[in-house]
């Protein structure tokens, strides 16, 4: 997978050139997981069949992500996201004095997010299959973990929607958009870029 794209200018910067970040096997995971989780929260609730099938499209999604984060482009490796506990409470110092860098990938909050909810996606995932299946059926446990699920992921969506457009805002980046097209600024000044090296 080729890393960057041609040097080219930025509206706001006519000195930034523009690099990929965001693979497709990042993107179609991310935006699966998004269309399918609101899909089936909403209009497929009460749907039993169509809802089965949403929920097994975003488990899908979720095992190619995971695949992705060990073998995937620079910035989709779990390396490039994943720190220590203390290196994310430093972040978040950072973020709560105002002076969080740019990341040129997930920053550690975001990389956290990712993790959390592909962990309840694929909890509530599994105990929908478990509903419909003989040994579990009608167990009020299992339901309740499901219910749970759900609405721990309306909660962590509401609160990752709110970041986006917060980092957005704060590096004058749109992250929304870097997520459809896969393109961001490249890392300069006091940005960060921790990708591993390219394999």
């Amino acid at each position: 997978m080729q890393d960057s794209l041609n040097a080219r200018t930025s509206p706001s910067d006519q000195t930034s050139a523009i690099i990929r970040v965001w693979d497709p096997l990042v993107r179609l995971p991310h935006w699966t997981l998004a269309l399918g989780c609101i899909t089936n929260l909403t209009v497929l609730r009460e749907s039993d069949a169509a809802h089965q099938v949403v929920g097994y499209a975003v488990l899908v999604a979720v095992g190619v992500r995971v695949l992705w984060g060990f073998a995937g482009s620079r910035h989709a490796r779990f390396a490039d996201f994943l720190v220590t506990p203390r290196k994310l409470l430093v972040y978040v110092s950072q973020v709560i004095h105002g002076r969080a860098p740019r990341y040129v990938g997930h920053n550690p909050a975001g990389g956290l997010m990712i993790m959390a909810l592909m962990g309840i996606v694929a909890a509530t995932g599994i105990t929908g299959w478990m509903m419909d299946q003989d040994a579990f059926w009608g167990e009020a446990w299992v339901e309740g973990l499901h219910e749970a699920g759900a609405n721990t992921i309306l909660a962590l969506a509401v609160v990752h929607v709110l970041a986006a457009l917060i980092e957005s805002w704060h590096h004058r980046e749109n992250l929304v958009r870097a997520m459809i097209t896969g393109a961001k600024r490249a890392a300069k000044g006091s940005d960060l870029d921790h990708a591993p090296p390219s394999c």
